[in-house]
């Protein structure tokens, strides 16, 4: 079936699922294979589930006359195509890339409440940032919506370059570049390239441009002079709008402005004076879309962290700053260097394990430790195999079960504690038994 018939079909049916254990009435289900599943032995039980159209690449799974099945030779293939070729006939959208070492998730976030205060937003929904989800997020556009924001992430070479060119986007931004993934990299060189994918992809296709961080001397030297809506920190040479953080206790509150121009002070709702970057960010989309600063203003300051990114929480018992999504070097230290500078009476820090760092790994985990040394908290705990690998006197547990266990035992009360560690830590559990 070419495209553009399956296309027609999706018009009629706007929903699309790939979990045959959601599927809304009259929705399409896409048969999608993961390494310990075959979505085509469940395309019967989407369909049954209230499914209108099942997408299939296994013909034997699909009885003949059936129209309901629709079979293509890649499913995954098809879906990605789908998800392009439906960015294509909207052309009167304004589709932004958003790619980064750190902060794209919160950076997506804050841009997308800045841009709803002016008009109808639709933006990558968790962190649907892969090959699978970014086609799914593409395909949730709706006629009315003025903006697109896409997330895009990366953990190997050339992964942007494909996403960028299913999104198809007009104006891109990268928030940072870092040491992450180096298992899948090779080297911090890696990343850089990796990102710079979406330059090349604005670049080489003649969109608009990018937001430029020029703060950052890395994403500097990759922009080269490249088109640019330009953003910094105070006394950053050639941005047109710059902001800096007032205080950072426990919560940012910065100011910006052009030049010019008054201040405008911003109190919001997240921990890490690293968020100044994502913050300016969103300052900036909003500047080059018209919004007026005031509405800029009260999008920021609105704004609340629900992720287990830079989420400060009172349990009654503890205070907590909470960064368990992901955890990477820089991102490490940027927690570790906000937490150092936070009042507080009992300063606590549970530090999970950083995940995909290959041959850095015993290097990186160990700068960790000598960081967490300088960070005057009364007690740290290491979670994880490869902090176990590390020097370091700290109490270490192999697991966050043996953490919960511990908490149950012998329950921590009136500390103020940063958790910050990879996904696949599952520090996010840790919130319950503080």
């Amino acid at each position: 079936m070419e495209i553009i018939q399956l296309y027609e079909i999706y018009r009629k049916h706007p929903l699309v699922t790939t979990d045959s254990r959601r599927t809304p009435r009259g929705s399409m289900f896409f048969a999608l294979k993961g390494d310990n599943f075959d979505g085509n032995q469940f395309a019967a039980k989407a369909l049954e589930g209230g499914c209108a159209v099942a997408v299939v690449d296994d013909p034997t799974v699909a009885p003949k006359g059936d129209g309901r099945y629709v079979v293509v030779p890649d499913v995954l293939q098809t879906l990605q195509q789908l998800g392009h070729y439906h960015r294509e006939q909207m052309p009167g959208k304004m589709i932004i890339q958003i790619t980064g070492t750190n902060g794209k998730t919160t950076t997506k976030e804050l841009v997308s409440a800045v841009l709803s205060q002016i008009g109808p937003v639709q933006w990558t929904q968790g962190n649907l940032n892969n090959h699978i989800g970014v086609p799914l997020t593409l395909l949730t556009l709706k006629d009315d919506d003025g903006f697109g924001i896409i997330e895009t992430g990366a953990n190997h070479p050339g992964e942007i370059a494909q996403l960028s060119r299913i999104v198809d986007p007009d104006m891109g931004l990268i928030t940072n570049v870092g040491r992450a993934h180096l298992e899948g990299f090779g080297s911090f060189e890696g990343v850089k390239r990796t990102k710079a994918e979406l330059y090349d992809y604005i670049r080489d296709h003649q969109k608009i441009g990018i937001f430029l961080n020029v703060s950052d001397e890395n994403l500097l030297e990759m922009a080269g002079q490249m088109p640019a809506v330009r953003y910094g920190l105070t006394g950053s040479e050639g941005a047109e709008v710059w902001g800096e953080v007032v205080e950072c206790n426990p919560f940012v509150k910065f100011r910006y402005r052009q030049e010019h121009t008054e201040w405008h002070t911003v109190q919001t709702h997240l921990i890490g004076a690293y968020n100044i970057h994502n913050l300016m960010a969103a300052v900036a989309v909003g500047m080059q879309f018209g919004v007026p600063f005031s509405l800029i203003s009260e999008a920021l300051a609105g704004y609340q962290p629900t992720n287990n990114r830079s989420e400060f929480r009172d349990t009654g018992r503890n205070h907590l700053v909470i960064d368990a999504y992901n955890a990477n070097p820089t991102s490490m230290a940027a927690a570790l260097d906000n937490f150092r500078q936070l009042k507080a009476e009992h300063k606590m820090m549970i530090l999970g394990d950083m995940r995909e760092l290959g041959a850095d790994s015993q290097t990186e985990h160990q700068r960790v430790v000598e960081k967490a040394r300088e960070s005057g908290a009364e007690e740290v705990w290491l979670v994880g195999e490869n902090f176990a690998h590390t020097q370091h006197g700290f109490r270490h547990f192999a697991d966050v079960d043996a953490v919960i266990e511990e908490l149950q035992n012998n329950p921590i009360k009136g500390y103020t504690i940063l958790i910050k560690g990879s996904n696949g830590t599952k520090l996010f559990r840790l919130p319950d038994y503080l």
